[in-house]
């Protein structure tokens, strides 16, 4: 496995080993031991999948209080990935890292706690799923919009599906100092 580190404390990207053969292919999407040996040693409570089709985009979204650590596979299709640091405390808030994601290039993305995550589909249909180190709490659940021109994030899509929520999410400088305070982030 090879595993790099982006501008971003703790974002970190996993590109497991795929063993491919003319049957398919194999690969372990989450091994304590070995995740743990590069650094990823978190205790996950709940998998999430998705399903969505091209362009539909979600995000970007966090949970405060109880915050989630994430780790995101696609399984089909392709996605463009993007995590934000919404800790007012931390020297990167505000900023942003992107990537694609996809069935074919087996990636893996890990977005600690105190980030707020989103994506968008770039293939026909994305089948997305994640592990978090949190239950999912609705009301601590938390969503920044995702065209805020002062993240100036750089879509690949300009016209995205989103649901109400995510259409009418706040700006990040519209949220209140108590939703981007992470006293709780191991």
């Amino acid at each position: 496995m090879d595993v790099f580190d982006t501008d971003l404390p703790g974002v970190r990207l996993f590109e497991p080993d795929v063993y491919a053969d003319d049957r398919g292919a194999f690969m372990e999407v989450w091994n304590a031991r070995e995740y743990g040996g590069h650094g990823l040693s978190v205790t996950f409570v709940q998998d999430n999948l998705s399903r969505s089709r091209e362009d539909v985009l979600r995000g970007l979204h966090f949970q405060n209080p109880r915050p989630q650590g994430k780790l995101i596979s696609v399984l089909r299709g392709a996605v463009y990935d993007v995590v934000v640091d919404v800790r007012a405390d931390s020297d990167t808030f505000g900023a942003w890292h992107g990537t694609t994601l996809s069935a074919d290039n087996a990636r893996q993305l890990y977005v600690p706690e105190g980030y707020a995550h989103g994506f968008v589909v770039t293939s026909g249909e994305a089948l997305f799923h994640y592990k978090c180190t949190d239950f999912y709490h609705p009301e601590a659940d938390q969503t920044v919009r995702w065209d805020d021109p002062q993240l100036g994030i750089d879509w690949p899509v300009s016209d995205p599906v989103l649901s109400e929520k995510d259409a009418e999410a706040p700006c990040l400088a519209e949220m209140g100092p108590e939703v981007l305070q992470f006293d709780d982030v191991r």
